[in-house]
Formats: structure tokens, sequence, C-alpha cells
């Protein structure tokens, strides 16, 4: 395990690296042609809509992060600030103006609100012990949400090649999908030498906390859920369930002791993926 200043060095590298790489995506390369925009809209609509609203509501993430942690490590600030964030918003706008032009909506959107938990957590991260406790918590939640991103645009990008809709698939699933690992890598390292500095107590607060709070990107109210079923069953996940909940998950069964006690997933996760289908299918029946 590499010792802190290491790890610390090891991240700004790689998060300038990010920087300097992979840029917000020139709008300039963007091809929106869209060969048959009904069947597009009809088949990917919704999943358009989903990733444009969870893409674009990093807004209100940045809001929420800084209530959760008012001094972040630097190399925190730098990330979500300077790279995180501006590529973010752009794949938001770039799918939110895809989806317009099939002739639906754009994204409702909440970029403002805060909850209550999240400030009375943050209030509580002013103490040291407690502060690594709620970095856990952003690191886990980061690296499950950019893990599912991966997955999900990479699925979608399939979809719509095997639609022969090879403009929109390749300058704007293409381009964004490529950029979704470095986040998910920049959230894994920083959980994984992070992991190694707490307590064994911090890391059982944690795994309580992440039991009580966690649910799929995106996913806020029971709506959101059943919206992420849905995006679940468009995408062909709903079959593979639980081989999804593990591949999101695997950095966080890791650290939270999963793997040892023989679970390849936390049973919350599970839990949450299947609910969402659950709940999807229900509504479709309904």
């Amino acid at each position: 395990m590499p010792r802190p200043r290491d790890l610390e060095q090891r991240l700004v590298d790689h998060v300038d690296r990010l920087g300097e790489e992979h840029p917000p995506i020139d709008l300039a390369t963007v091809d929106y042609t869209v060969r048959d925009p009904e069947a597009v809209g009809a088949r990917f609509g919704h999943v358009l809509d989903y990733m444009a609203r969870v893409e674009l509501e990093v807004d209100r993430n940045v809001l929420e992060l800084t209530t959760l942690l008012p001094d972040p490590p630097e190399v925190d600030r730098h990330f979500y600030a300077d790279v995180w964030h501006p590529q973010e918003i752009r794949h938001g706008q770039i799918l939110d103006e895809l989806q317009q032009r099939l002739a639906r909506e754009p994204a409702a959107t909440d970029l403002d609100t805060v909850s209550v938990k999240m400030h009375l957590l943050g209030a509580l991260s002013r103490l040291a012990p407690i502060e690594g406790v709620v970095r856990m918590l952003y690191y886990l939640t980061g690296q499950a949400t950019e893990r599912s991103a991966v997955l999900a645009y990479n699925l979608l990008h399939a979809g719509l090649r095997e639609m022969r809709e090879l403009a929109a698939a390749e300058t704007i699933v293409g381009q964004i999908k490529r950029q979704e690992p470095g986040h998910h890598a920049f959230y894994a390292m920083s959980a994984r030498g992070l992991a190694a500095q707490l307590a064994p107590w911090q890391l059982w607060l944690v795994r309580r906390l992440r039991a009580l709070s966690f649910a799929p990107v995106g996913a806020n109210s029971p709506g959101q859920l059943a919206d992420f079923g849905d995006l679940m069953t468009t995408l062909g996940i709903d079959s593979r369930v639980d081989r999804f909940a593990v591949m999101v998950a695997r950095v966080e069964a890791e650290i939270l002791g999963e793997v040892r006690r023989g679970l390849q997933v936390p049973s919350y996760v599970l839990k949450a993926f299947r609910e969402a289908v659950e709940l999807s299918r229900a509504r479709a029946g309904a």
C-alpha cells in the first residue's frame, strides 16, 4: 500500500493527466445526425434523458460535496472543480441536445437541493475522525457512479451501432465513454488509499451508512429508481442484475471486507438494483 504522500502524488499526476488528455468534448467534433430519429427515440429516448439529467446535475453534486467536505484535500478539489465538473457538464449538454433533436423534452434537473442529512454530515465532518468517514462515503459513491456510467455507456454505444446510428455512437457516446474510466480510477485509488488510514470502527461506520443510504446513480426517489430500472431493462441489464452489481461494487466489497466474508457484492447494492427492476416492471404493468 503506497504511503499517503506517494498516493497523493499519484493522484495529482492522474488528475493532471486527465485534464490534459481529456478536456471537455469539443462541440465541433460532435455529429448529431440520426438516420431514424423515431426508432432511436422509441428505444433509447428515456435512457438519454436519464443520462443527460444525471450528467447535468453535477452542479448539485458539487454543492453537496462542498457541504459534506468544507475543507477537502487539494487534489480532490482540483479533480472535481477543474476536471470532473467541466467534463460532466459537457456530457450532459451533448446528450440533452441529442434527445431534443429526437423531439423529446429537455432533461428536468434539480441543480440546487441539498438535503438536511447532507448538512448534518457536513457539520459532523469538521471532526477529524468523521471527516475520514465522510470522505470514504464520497469516494465509494463516486466509484460506484462512474463504474455504472462506464457499463451503461458501453451498452448504449453497442445498441446505437446495432441500429447503424454511427454518428451518435462514435462522436457522442463513444467520446463520452472514453472519459469515464479516468473518473472511476480517481475514486478507486482515493478509496483504497484512505482505507489504509481508517480505523476498524470508521470502516464499520462507513458500511452502516452505505447500507442506509445507497442508491443507484441519479435515483433520489421511488420514481427515479423505477426510471433507472427502465434504463437497466432497455440496456439488457435486468437479466444480469447480479453480475452488474458485482462489477459496480467490486471496489466497495474489497474495502469494506465483503470479499473476506465470502461475498462478491454488499447486499444493499444488490437489493437496490433488484428493487429498481421490480419498480420498473410494476409500473409497466400498472
